[in-house]
């Protein structure tokens, strides 16, 4: 079988090491005689591992004792509602940051519980950079400010973490569905961090919440019980049944990342990644990223080709070469390449190599 890289911007492509695990134990985890996906969520075997997954998570990204961790299902985008349910506490306004379409549907959900200030927004420079920070404006009344610190349409990504005044409370709510331990993390700088695992963590099906244990317990009046954070923080994530397997191979994509070096390691080889992409793209003009250098995403690049007319030769000819998923999101156009931790160097390396060769051939 041919070496295919997968570029896709999720589900994404996983550490082939981690899936050879699976295969090897699909029938049988550990000699139980049973496939995760068959264990019972509350027996032993399966408490084991979410338990190490959610003991590794905390190690790699030094989350501490006073943020819990929930596992859950819905994907980032059932936490657009579940946001403004929970972190409201009484107040009717949220201040959120639009930097593309991520935050477009985090804004419009919340819409639905409160008055949305948008405190800052890049759609007049159609949404190619992040709104410097001396520009916001910050409505002191509002419960929580939301950000999706990457955009992985636009491919825009948050380099910084806000300073917010020493006197003022309100709570940082992230959006990290696809940059989330790409790179070394400050958890109590925020207040809530939420990620859907499809790009960065794991496969489809599950999605990450990170929460400060004090903004728990304040949902709305009517909130459904399946929507309450401290629902599922009294039941240790075992309200319902949780995504089992998605959660096992979760857990074997944190110990393949303890086993690269941890976040700064891997944050090296991301920085490393996408420098050759960018540089690449940046030294000829056949290609065009229109992200502002300052503010360009390590996991998903976004280009265009000189003459849009050739897009469909790009594509063909690159599936051929074996480098798949590269087309542009459907509203953007062009390409996407999406680099996220699993993606390796050779395959960065590879898809270079053809572009010059196609740049040649077609200039």
């Amino acid at each position: 079988m041919n070496q295919i890289y997968n570029f896709s911007a999720g589900p994404a492509t996983l550490p082939k090491e981690v899936l050879q695990q699976a295969r090897d134990e699909m029938l049988d985890w550990h000699g139980c005689g049973m496939s995760v996906m068959e264990m019972s969520h509350r027996g032993r075997e399966f408490t084991s591992i979410i338990e190490s997954l959610e003991q590794d998570l905390r190690e790699l990204a030094n989350i501490p004792s006073n943020y819990k961790i929930l596992f859950l299902q819905g994907g980032a985008s059932s936490q657009f509602a579940m946001v403004p349910m929970n972190l409201l506490r009484g107040k009717t306004k949220a201040d959120y940051i639009h930097t593309g379409q991520w935050a477009d549907k985090a804004i419009n959900e919340a819409k639905r519980f409160c008055f949305v200030n948008i405190a800052a927004s890049s759609e007049d420079a159609r949404f190619t950079c992040i709104p410097p920070q001396d520009q916001w404006s910050i409505d002191r009344d509002s419960a929580y400010i939301h950000l999706t610190s990457n955009e992985t349409i636009g491919g825009v990504e948050f380099h910084w973490t806000p300073e917010l005044p020493l006197d003022h409370d309100m709570p940082i709510v992230a959006d990290m569905s696809s940059n989330i331990l790409s790179r070394p993390l400050d958890v109590t700088r925020y207040g809530l961090i939420y990620a859907g695992a499809q790009k960065n963590l794991g496969p489809a099906g599950l999605v990450l919440v990170i929460i400060r244990e004090d903004l728990a317990g304040f949902a709305q009046p009517g909130t459904p019980t399946l929507f309450d954070y401290q629902v599922h923080i009294a039941h240790d994530s075992m309200y319902n049944t949780p995504p089992t397997y998605a959660v096992y191979i979760t857990g074997l994509v944190l110990k393949w990342l303890r086993r690269q070096g941890g976040l700064e390691a891997i944050e090296q080889i991301n920085i490393r990644k996408s420098a050759l992409l960018y540089d690449f793209i940046d030294s000829c003009d056949f290609y065009h990223c229109p992200v502002a250098k300052a503010d360009r995403s390590r996991m998903n690049i976004p280009f265009t080709l000189k003459d849009s007319a050739l897009d469909t030769a790009f594509l063909e000819q690159a599936e051929a070469n074996g480098l798949v998923q590269l087309k542009g999101h459907r509203s953007v156009g062009g390409m996407r390449a999406s680099l996220y931790n699993a993606m390796p160097m050779e395959g960065v390396v590879q898809l270079v190599e053809f572009m010059k060769e196609f740049a040649n051939k077609n200039a």
